[in-house]
């Protein structure tokens, strides 16, 4: 079975980005994010290379901040927390150390 052929740059470097992650099997890069204030939601590629510590809402303009003992906005209010937690590797030089 061959892999999806992309020609999206962005989508290309994800992959590199993700297949040099240990563990990153299983690695979703894309979480939904919901805004707690309005309600508004919107999915984005997370990046994997640094923690996401502020979100503005282009609904409601509040700027999100990750909750105490999260790494990122995306474990705080995403469905789906960051690449290096989800491969095991916040702390590291992958993460927000």
């Amino acid at each position: 079975m061959s892999e999806k052929v992309t020609c999206d740059p962005k989508q290309i470097i994800m992959q590199n980005v993700l297949k040099a992650m240990p563990n990153s099997q299983s690695v979703k890069p894309d979480s939904t994010i919901t805004c707690p204030h309005c309600g508004y939601s919107q999915t984005d590629t997370m990046p994997t290379d640094r923690c996401q510590f502020f979100w503005k809402c282009p609904s409601c303009e509040t700027v999100l901040k990750p909750k105490e003992g999260d790494c990122c906005v995306y474990c705080s209010y995403g469905d789906t927390p960051c690449p290096p937690i989800q491969a095991g590797n916040c702390g590291s030089d992958t993460c927000c150390s």
